[in-house]
């Protein structure tokens, strides 16, 4: 079981989002702003926390920040309703772990949560979870598409659905030349207005954890004038 903190201000979400968290087993805690969430996670020290991004006083990117300052790594999901990329960009750099759009279903939530869960206790020298039975593998990169991980030379790297699926399409085929375009018609699969330049913050997010296990990792070409892709 784990310790769960939601911060959200409102009252009927959070209720919902309690309700899911713990019919899966977890315990959860409230805050209804920034200020108290800040407060009740040097107080109750959770293992994870999911946030909303437009609350009064301290938003999510603040409260985010201030985690990241402070040293603080706890496991962060930021909760929005605006469907803007350079908002999402925002909250991954600064530190956000996954960044989830409303409306959302519960179900995928959840199971992010639990692939961030995973990952803190593989960082912290817990029980490796086991070998998936059906991945898809190359150059060293290992993805469960049923969990939502991935590995990296045998070590565990978290990475938003985004992220997953930007590294799904180009080790599928290694080689290919992806134009921006053309992956975000793969990950966003609907007809959302997107600048094309979010690929390059994806890009530069998954290169900097690769980096962080490898720094000699090259795999994500950038082939100027074209894209991305995958070296064979």
């Amino acid at each position: 079981m784990a310790r769960i903190l939601l911060i959200d201000d409102d009252a009927s979400l959070l209720d919902v989002l309690a309700l899911a968290c713990e019919d899966a087993g977890h315990e959860v805690t409230r805050a209804s702003d920034g200020q108290s969430g800040l407060e009740k996670i040097t107080a109750t020290k959770p293992d994870a926390v999911i946030s909303d991004v437009n609350m009064p006083g301290i938003d999510g990117f603040s409260l985010c920040k201030k985690l990241r300052e402070s040293g603080n790594q706890v496991p962060l999901i930021l909760l929005t309703s605006r469907d803007n990329e350079i908002d999402e960009a925002l909250g991954l750099e600064l530190g956000a772990d996954d960044y989830v759009p409303k409306p959302f279903s519960t179900r995928v939530l959840l199971a992010r949560v639990q692939s961030l869960l995973r990952r803190e206790t593989a960082r912290k020298g817990g029980a490796p979870a086991p070998t998936p039975a059906n991945t898809l593998a190359h150059g060293g990169l290992a993805l469960d598409a049923d969990r939502l991980e991935v590995t990296f030379q045998e070590k565990p790297i978290v990475v938003t659905v985004t992220e997953f699926r930007l590294l799904e399409a180009m080790i599928q085929r290694p080689g290919i030349v992806f134009s921006r375009t053309r992956l975000l018609e793969i990950l966003r699969g609907d007809d959302t207005v997107v600048a094309e330049r979010i690929i390059d913050t994806y890009v530069r997010r998954l290169r900097r954890k690769m980096e962080a296990i490898d720094p000699a990792f090259d795999r994500i070409e950038t082939v100027v004038g074209a894209g991305y892709r995958w070296k064979e």
